[in-house]
């Protein structure tokens, strides 16, 4: 595990201090290596400030469901980004909601009904902003524990540094660090591979379920506008 968190930090020097000030990354969501979903992932970041944009369009019998909009919009600090509003939109369904108000240490939720208060929750982040944390601020010990709230619930994810790949993709071949979430007992994981190159931007998400099924988010293209 040290050695895995020494190489994080090896790369993460490499990498550029923070990711440009407005990016866009493509990726295509495959389900058991069949394409089934195109996604654009917006992030804009200034002095102290950012925020985020993700899109989610079918494809061929997907593209029946319609589209997924979330949002998030919050402060960058020393600690890395700090959310205040999280929104998730899906075709056919009420959206859901997140309001972190860091003064008052509370979290606002709402999702088919009235809004629940709960006190913030120690490393609260969001569903979406989450996978640019590393970009912002790289964790300082083996792991990164955050409570993840997306609207509906707070989930606990701890993610682990496994290593150092070469990963290609259709946005380009990059050194890369792999991070890992494991679910004991279950075979569930995700990783995630942040790219060096690109200040350890995500360029392939991979979600394997408890029944074996694969949702890989690989990039096919990465811009800054």
């Amino acid at each position: 595990m040290r050695s895995s968190f020494l190489l994080l930090i090896s790369l993460a020097s490499a990498a550029q201090a923070a990711p440009p000030a407005r990016v866009e990354i493509t990726y295509e969501v495959s389900r058991n290596g069949s394409a089934v979903a195109e996604v654009v992932e917006r992030l804009e970041h200034g002095a102290g400030w950012y925020r985020l944009s993700e899109t989610w369009k079918g494809k061929g019998i997907y593209a029946m469901r319609g589209e997924i909009r979330r949002s998030s919009r919050g402060s960058v600090g020393p600690e890395g980004l700090r959310p205040l509003e999280f929104s998730d939109e899906r075709t056919g369904r009420d959206t859901a909601r997140a309001r972190f108000d860091w003064k008052a240490n509370t979290l606002t939720q709402q999702y088919k009904g009235a809004p629940q208060t709960i006190p913030l929750p120690p490393n609260a982040h969001d569903r979406l902003a989450f996978l640019f944390e590393f970009a912002f601020e790289p964790p300082r010990d083996g792991a990164l524990t955050l409570a993840i709230a997306d609207g509906r619930g707070v989930s606990t994810h701890v993610y682990r540094p496994a290593g150092k790949e070469r990963v290609r993709t259709p946005a380009g071949e990059f050194d890369a660090v792999r991070m890992v979430r494991r679910k004991e007992g279950s075979g569930e994981r995700v990783e995630i591979w942040l790219a060096a190159q690109k200040s350890l931007l995500p360029v392939r998400i991979l979600i394997v379920q408890k029944d074996g099924t694969r949702i890989d988010q690989v990039a096919t293209r990465i811009s800054a506008p």
